[in-house]
């Protein structure tokens, strides 16, 4: 059995801890993020990791930095044999990275060393990647450079969301984690060192990454959208109004006119000229401030007229 301490703070971390939890090893304490104003009302909340930790009335640390010197003696109190990643939000130290007897290993949403950084699963979809998967590797202190330990892999729908594919993703990563520990403690375990000249990186996502460039083709276009859901999603300028949008569909139909021009409104039809001739349709979008709709929900209470330009940022 193993002394494990978890470092993790969003849901895609829970599964994780939970299958910790269930498994022959003992978690002695858990560091998440410290709580943050979250929703609409932006009241704060505990990170989901916490809460599912106090649940089982495990000892968290939420520190502000990861050097603290208090922090430090507290996790070494608790004597962990290794500690397990996922999904925690920050660079670790190396003052934390030596501290278990075994090392340090992280649940990372991707297939490395494609796509090392904060944002792996959101930039695979939005690249239009036919594929994804987990690496459980080792931690060491350049970014998501150590040896892999385990992979599995997951194919990616052409509609689906990166919010789909994390959901997939943290349950897959769970059920790695408990053959991998095993490895480690009996001192089996195989380390695959990454190919260098594969590396990409995977940087964090800004709000501002959702605003729609029109000059891309409609397949690119797509994809952005689905990478970008659930956060920040796509968004783009109808005039002085907002409009996000949550689906398209890449249309075989060309056209000839600027991008960003919609092409097509009637009935159940949105279509946009993008890049290079191609057309994107949208099935569902959202005004600002309003419930999500679909295109025709949407004609029924807006005038939009073909020729409309959707715009990049709102007129002065």
């Amino acid at each position: 059995m193993l002394r494990l301490l978890f470092l993790g703070t969003p849901d895609f971390a829970v599964p994780s801890l939970a299958r910790l939890l269930q498994s022959e090893h003992r978690v002695v304490g858990v560091v998440s993020q410290p709580d943050r104003p979250r929703g609409r009302g932006q009241h704060v909340q505990p990170p989901p990791v916490k809460v599912l930790a106090q649940a089982h009335d495990l000892p968290v640390w939420q520190p502000v930095r990861l050097k603290d010197p208090d922090l430090i003696d507290a996790l070494r109190a608790v004597k962990p044999d290794a500690a397990v990643v996922a999904a925690y939000g920050r660079i670790i130290p190396d003052v934390l990275l030596d501290l278990p007897r075994l090392g340090m290993i992280n649940v990372h949403a991707s297939l490395l060393p494609r796509w090392r950084g904060a944002s792996p699963i959101q930039r695979a979809v939005m690249a239009g990647d036919r594929e994804t998967g987990i690496t459980i590797m080792r931690v060491v202190s350049e970014l998501d450079a150590g040896p892999m330990l385990a992979k599995a892999t997951r194919p990616i729908g052409p509609d689906e969301t990166a919010a789909d594919v994390e959901r997939d993703l943290a349950e897959i990563g769970a059920a790695l984690l408990p053959p991998v520990l095993g490895a480690l403690e009996s001192g089996t375990a195989r380390e695959e060192p990454q190919d260098a000249a594969l590396v990409t990186f995977a940087p964090r996502l800004e709000k501002g990454d959702g605003a729609v460039d029109w000059t891309l083709t409609a397949p690119e276009l797509h994809n952005r959208v689905r990478g970008l859901h659930p956060w920040p999603l796509a968004f783009s300028w109808l005039g002085a109004a907002r409009i996000t949008i949550l689906r398209t569909r890449s249309e075989a139909a060309r056209h000839t006119v600027t991008e960003g021009t919609i092409v097509e409104a009637r009935g159940d039809r949105i279509v946009v000229a993008a890049g290079a001739g191609t057309s994107l349709a949208l099935l569902e979008v959202r005004p600002e401030g309003r419930r999500a709709m679909t295109a025709r929900e949407f004609l029924s209470g807006h005038r939009v007229e073909p020729g409309t330009r959707f715009l990049v940022h709102p007129p002065a």
